[in-house]
This record gives C-alpha cells, sequence and structure tokens, in this order.
C-alpha cells in the first residue's frame, strides 16, 4: 500500500513539472516571436549613438568622414545584434557546466569588447557636451586658484613695505637724535648723522618703489577677474560647445599672461637686494669732529650704527625670504578635449550616462540569463518523465496516425519467427490529454 502511495505522489508530481514545462514552452513560443525585433532595435539604438560618438572624434567633416561613422556604427549593430543572438540560443541550450563556463566566459569578454567599441561612445554622444562643459568649468576653477595665489604672494610682498618703513623711520628717528646730539655728543649734522641719512633716503625710495607697484597689481587682479567672469559666461553659454571652446581658449592665454605679471610684480626679491646691499654698501662719511676725541666717538658711534644697520637688513631680508618661500601658484594650461575623452576624464560626474550608454548594449545579457532559466526549469520538469508521458495529444496522434501508415504497409502476416510488436500501453491516450 504503500509503494502505491510513494508511485502516486511521484506520477502527481512528474504531472506537475510536465505542465509546468509546458506552460514555460508556451510562454518561451510567445517571447521568441519579438525578441529577434526589439534585439535589432537595442543594436539600431547603440549604432545611432555610436555614430553620433565616433562623428564627434573625427575632425573632417566631409563625406568620407560621414562614411567612416556609418560603416563603424553599422559594424557594431551588426556585431552586437549577432553576438546576444548567438547567445540567447546556445548558452540555454547547453547542459554540462563546462560548456556553461565556456559561453558565460565567452559572453563577460564580449560584454568588455562592446563596452571598448560602443558603450563608451554611447556615452559620448549622451553627455559628450556636459563633459566638454565640466571640463570648462574645472579648468576656470584652476585658473581662480592659480590668480587668487598669485594675488595673495604680490599682496604680502607688497606688505614688506610696512617693515621698509618701519626701518626707515628708525634711522630718520637716530638722525634726529644725532642732530640734536644724542649720540656721539656732538649736535649738528656731522658724518653719524650723514650716515643714517644716507641709508634713510634708501629706505625711502625702495618704500616708494614698493608702493608703486600697488596700482599694477590692482589692476591686473582686476583684469583676471574680469576674464575669470568671461570665462565663466562661456561655460554655461548656449550653442554649440566646440565654438566656445575656442573663444574660453583665448580668454586663458590671456588669463595666464596675467597671472604671469602678477608673480613679476612681486617686490620680494627686490627687497631682499635691497635689503643686503643696506649693510653690504656704505659709503662712510668722513669723520669731522674737531679732535682726537670728537673723532673717537664719531667712529664709535658708526661702528654702532652699522651693526644695527646690519641687524635691521637681516630682519628685512627674513621677512622677503618668507614671502619668496610662499607655494607659488600652479602652472595652469587649457587643453582642449574631444567629447568622448571628457567623457573618460570625467567619468565619475555622469555616472547615469555611463550606466544608460552601458544597458543599451549589455541589456541583452539579462534576456539570456533569463531564457537560461526558463529553459533550466523546462528541463527539471521533463526529467524522469517517460517519452510517452511527455508527448502532447497532437504528438501522440501523429505517432498513432505513423503507426497505422507503417502497419498499413507492412504484410498482413509477420515472417515466421519474427515478433509480432508490442502493443500501445492503454492509458497513453489518458495521460497525453492530461
Amino acid at each position: 500500500m504503500a509503494r502505491m502511495d510513494d508511485s502516486s505522489d511521484r506520477r502527481q508530481a512528474e504531472d506537475r513539472g510536465l505542465r509546468q514545462a509546458r506552460e514555460i514552452e508556451g510562454h518561451l513560443a510567445w517571447l521568441d516571436s519579438f525578441t529577434g525585433t526589439a534585439l535589432g532595435v537595442l543594436s539600431v539604438a547603440s549604432g545611432i549613438y555610436t555614430y553620433l560618438g565616433v562623428s564627434s572624434l573625427l575632425d573632417d567633416t566631409g563625406a568620407l568622414s560621414v562614411f567612416a561613422a556609418m560603416a563603424y556604427s553599422i559594424a557594431v549593430s551588426v556585431g552586437i545584434f549577432v553576438f546576444w543572438s548567438y547567445l540567447l540560443r546556445l548558452l540555454p541550450a547547453v547542459r554540462s557546466a563546462a560548456s556553461r563556463i565556456g559561453l558565460l566566459a565567452s559572453m563577460a569578454l564580449g560584454s568588455l569588447a562592446i563596452v571598448a567599441m560602443s558603450s563608451w561612445l554611447n556615452a559620448a554622444a549622451l553627455a559628450g557636451a556636459a563633459a566638454v562643459e565640466q571640463h570648462l568649468a574645472t579648468t576656470v576653477q584652476n585658473y581662480q586658484t592659480a590668480l587668487e595665489r598669485a594675488n595673495t604672494i604680490a599682496v604680502s610682498a607688497q606688505a614688506l613695505g610696512r617693515d621698509v618703513a618701519r626701518v626707515r623711520g628708525s634711522f630718520e628717528d637716530l638722525g634726529e637724535q644725532e642732530a640734536s646730539g644724542g649720540l656721539s655728543g656732538l649736535a649738528g649734522r656731522g658724518a653719524v648723522f650723514r650716515l643714517l641719512r644716507q641709508k634713510a633716503d634708501e629706505l625711502s625710495a625702495l618704500e616708494a618703489q614698493i608702493a608703486s607697484q600697488q596700482p599694477l597689481l590692482d589692476a591686473a587682479f582686476a583684469e583676471g577677474n574680469a576674464i575669470l567672469s568671461r570665462m565663466r559666461a562661456l561655460t554655461v553659454a548656449p550653442g554649440p560647445v566646440e565654438a566656445r571652446s575656442v573663444e574660453f581658449s583665448e580668454e586663458a592665454v590671456r588669463l595666464a599672461g596675467v597671472i604671469t605679471t602678477l608673480r613679476q610684480l612681486s617686490v620680494a626679491p627686490l627687497v631682499v637686494r635691497a635689503a643686503r646691499d643696506l649693510s653690504a654698501s656704505v659709503v662712510l662719511p668722513q669723520l669731522d669732529g674737531g679732535d682726537d676725541a670728537a673723532r673717537s666717538g664719531q667712529r664709535a658711534t658708526i661702528d654702532s650704527v652699522l651693526t644695527v644697520l646690519g641687524q635691521r637688513a637681516e630682519t628685512l631680508t627674513r621677512a622677503a625670504e618668507a614671502v619668496i618661500a610662499m607655494p607659488p601658484p600652479a602652472d595652469i594650461t587649457y587643453t582642449p578635449i574631444s567629447a568622448a575623452d571628457a567623457v573618460i576624464l570625467y567619468a565619475r560626474n555622469f555616472v547615469p550616462s555611463w550606466a544608460g550608454a552601458i544597458a543599451i548594449d549589455l541589456l541583452p545579457a539579462v534576456l539570456v540569463l533569463i531564457v537560461s532559466v526558463a529553459q533550466a526549469a523546462i528541463r527539471a520538469g521533463r526529467d524522469g518523465v517517460a517519452v510517452e508521458d511527455r508527448m502532447t495529444l497532437a504528438e501522440l496522434r501523429g505517432a498513432l496516425i505513423a503507426l497505422r501508415e507503417i502497419e498499413a504497409a507492412a504484410p498482413a502476416d509477420p515472417p515466421q519467427g519474427a515478433a509480432a510488436p508490442p502493443p500501445l500501453p492503454s492509458d497513453i491516450p489518458a495521460r497525453a490529454a492530461e
């Protein structure tokens, strides 16, 4: 009794699996009626965007370039259609693990080839103009950083004018003290006074030279900002990006010249040289004291002044060298790039466009996997079921008709010793009808 129950359960499971397999086969037959058309549409769409991407790479706009772009896009469309058609037919049909692994490896390799020959060009067609505009905007930002850096260094160098003025004021104050006899003890405009006045005049000239740079610095920075404003306007202006790139390149050359001018306007090297000359080039005046004691006092005072002079010069030198040691602005050079190169360079900013460009080429891979799963389900439903149980009513009728035709064509009496053909199972019509 238990054996009969087990046999009945197994029979019911086989029947359910067989019905499921037939249902899936019916769905696949209906889907297969338009799968080829859908695959062709995807291939043609990819070819169109590939044509647009190739066109953006070709400088020439003549008939030969158009023909070359069309030939490439047609080859891509045909290649995509044939590749996925092969996989749609072959991968679901294979059964061994080695065959499946081999076809899956082939699908992965072919997908990489499709991305290399088509997807990046599709992305260039989808987001090429926006990627070039992104390149322009990034270049503007880099130029702005360089301009501000150059201006910061130049302004810091201009601040050295206050240090020069402070040193000059100290020498002028010492000169006033010497004029009243507060340093050497000899009132008047003697040797010590002339030395102090000499250095104060040198520093005054340096201070005036530094101050004369300020209007030039302000004008250069204002011009640089004006150029940056025009460059930003070109970045977002309507119209073809290629024409805007040409004008953008011209403005970039002008801005590079302004940045160079700002770097040259820095007075820090001038202050370093002047500070070194301040103590190195000293013209000692003739001592004009009335006696040896007075001249000895003047000499001692001049030695003290020279010591102070060296200290002040060292202070100015360190301040100017600190400005010179500031990191200079980066050398920015605008390089025009094509839409395809821009899409690759700024790929992180255009992930949706890249996803769409790749999806239009690799979407059939999902169909291949779906069909493979469906075919595996069909095989699982048919495994273990006898051949006569898998026959449909139409197939059974055809088999019966063929059998009758064979019996009609055969001799009425079988040859001596020949076995009669086995009778058909009596339950085949009922099971086929199920």
